[in-house]
């Protein structure tokens, strides 16, 4: 059975970070590298994202389903055939594991283009990955609609 505050707080958590990292989606490319504090706390806010990302995906995989996770891109896949993201969403996001990998394993050689790139773009991916898990968590009637 899923741990509704588990995964409430994960929720929260993801919203939390994501509202830090809009601040910095206002600098132009230029601006980002320029300063060691800026592309260093995108770093981290993304890796906390995606992080809370995966371990949503993980708590409930757990508790619904009998899918194997060896991987982290293991967990988008299973909510997509689970039915709990829309499979064209989840392959769509599929690449954020990768990236977490990154960002964790091989810091050093990460591209601040890139890491520029998924903060203009990828930020609207969580929200809607919030959503779609919590129109999931509503229908099997973990939450209820007030």
């Amino acid at each position: 059975m899923v741990d509704i505050d588990t995964i409430t707080a994960l929720l929260t958590a993801l919203g939390q970070y994501l509202d830090e990292l809009e601040q910095y989606r206002h600098l132009s490319y230029d601006e980002f590298v320029a300063t060691t504090k800026h592309y260093w706390a995108v770093e981290h806010g993304l890796q906390m994202a995606i992080q809370a990302l995966l371990d949503v995906g993980s708590h409930i995989l757990a508790a619904e389903t009998a899918h194997p996770v060896e991987e982290y891109r293991d967990i988008i896949v299973a909510l997509g055939k689970e039915g709990i993201l829309p499979p064209a969403f989840a392959g769509r996001i599929l690449g954020m594991a990768g990236f977490r990998n990154i960002l964790v394993h091989r810091y050093r050689q990460v591209n601040l283009r890139e890491v520029y790139d998924h903060l203009q773009s990828d930020l609207d991916d969580f929200r809607l990955f919030a959503r779609y898990v919590t129109e999931w968590l509503t229908k099997k009637g973990y939450l209820v609609q007030k």
